[in-house]
């Protein structure tokens, strides 16, 4: 999930003009939610960010780049289902030409020859697509391991993980886990620099990710148009 500095910066002005939510509507299961961010950011510090860090050290440039456009080749599967699902059918043209280039002149995705010819990766997931045919995110919701969500999205990324995620063709079970580690190590990686600006610039770092997550959803929901709130 790549958010945009622009309201990184807006989020953080408010809560540093003392933005302290009392029971905020949009999180009635808070207590619960605080405790597994609590466990998440003990993992994360304890063991995700220092794998990381030295994935990051000893890995070359060029190699990390590659990892990434790897899976993000392999999560355009899942962003051409949810483009279908939405009718956007641009972007599933658009798709199914970054998938065709990139898998074959690309070797496998290694490089993004397609956003350099001019077709740039598009992000949707189900969570998006519940979302665009008028599903309300539900509560805010905490998830172990994979940080935050929604109700919505929640049930949208298992139904992403189950149905349109290329790791679940792979039958070897310990091949599957073993690429599934190295894609989590590679997207922590690439968060580095951002996580460390949130702990070091947040009052509250819980409600900071709060609720810049539930504004980039928003946005992404509708296209980084969306209607104004009463």
């Amino acid at each position: 999930m790549r958010i945009p500095l622009s309201l990184l910066g807006t989020l953080l002005t408010l809560q540093l003009a003392g933005c302290a939510s009392n029971g905020d509507p949009r999180d009635p299961l808070e207590p619960m939610n605080r405790a597994i961010h609590s466990f998440n950011e003990g993992l994360d510090r304890h063991v995700m960010k220092p794998v990381a860090q030295g994935y990051q050290a000893v890995m070359p440039g060029f190699a990390q780049t590659g990892v990434r456009n790897f899976f993000s080749n392999l999560n355009d599967v899942t962003v051409l289902a949810n483009d279908i699902l939405q009718f956007k059918l641009e972007s599933s043209t658009s798709d199914v030409l970054r998938i065709s280039i990139n898998s074959t002149f690309g070797f496998l995705g290694l490089l993004d020859i397609a956003s350099e010819m001019g077709l740039h990766k598009h992000n949707e997931d189900f969570g998006q697509t519940l979302g665009r045919w008028g599903v309300g995110n539900g509560p805010y919701l905490v998830l172990p391991f994979f940080g935050p969500s929604s109700f919505r999205d929640g049930a949208g990324l298992w139904v992403d993980a189950e149905y349109t995620d290329l790791l679940k063709q792979v039958d070897n079970i310990p091949r599957r886990n073993q690429i599934w580690a190295v894609r989590t190590i590679s997207r922590r990686a690439e968060l580095l620099d951002a996580k460390n600006a949130i702990d070091a610039a947040a009052l509250d770092p819980y409600e900071f990710t709060r609720d810049l997550y539930l504004e980039h959803r928003r946005g992404q929901v509708y296209d980084g148009k969306p209607p104004a709130e009463e």
